[in-house]
């Protein structure tokens, strides 16, 4: 049976190929903001992938329909519009800017996979438990929030509002539906109240 996860999984994982493509259809091999983005996007998509097998999330275990199958690859595909504008328009990043996205790519992939990690490691060996501590005590989706930063970086470096537009579609579309589902789900717990007044939402210390 075919399960959301597949379809994210191949999407995401399809990443690579899909930058290698665009490269070879519009010449684009000496071009540095795409070869960074490639070395990004694309290993991100595989780790993610990798991820999913070594310790996948429950919430992308359920059965999806053609429907939902559909859904889900198109609103993973807006995701395509930064390198599609970086080949068509052979955007050339400042090196400040190149830095500034791996930096925040970097940092979003710790908090990420680090997140994911701490949360699948402890709902097996302490299930029933709520999880507060760690990555956790800095934010009460730090997973998300290093999302964030990483498709925020690949958003960066296509130097366009597009991707941008397609990354807020998402959030308000996907992200905050979930965080919201979630936040209700973990208000079960005795301890949520103390824990939501001590700890920030999304951003560390901010917000």
């Amino acid at each position: 049976m075919l399960k959301e996860k597949h379809f994210i999984d191949s999407h995401k994982a399809a990443t690579f190929l899909f930058v290698l493509m665009l490269m070879a259809a519009f010449d684009r091999w000496d071009n540095a903001t795409l070869w960074i983005y490639l070395a990004l996007h694309g290993t991100y998509g595989l780790m993610w992938a990798f991820k999913s097998r070594l310790f996948p999330d429950k919430q992308w275990e359920k059965p999806a329909s053609f429907v939902r199958a559909a859904v889900i690859w198109f609103g993973l595909t807006l995701y395509w519009i930064a390198p599609f504008i970086i080949a068509w328009q052979d955007v050339q990043a400042p090196y400040w800017l190149l830095a500034l996205a791996i930096a925040l790519n970097l940092v979003g992939t710790v908090f990420h996979f680090a997140a994911d990690m701490q949360k699948y490691v402890q709902l097996r060996t302490q299930p029933g438990r709520l999880i507060t501590d760690g990555f956790w005590s800095l934010s009460r989706s730090p997973n998300y929030f290093g999302e964030f930063l990483i498709y925020g970086s690949f958003a960066l470096l296509g130097m366009h509002w597009l991707p941008w537009a397609a990354l807020g579609a998402m959030i308000v579309g996907a992200w905050i539906p979930y965080l919201l589902r979630k936040e209700r789900s973990l208000s079960r717990y005795p301890e949520f109240a103390a824990y939501k007044a001590r700890v920030r939402a999304f951003v560390p210390f901010l917000f």
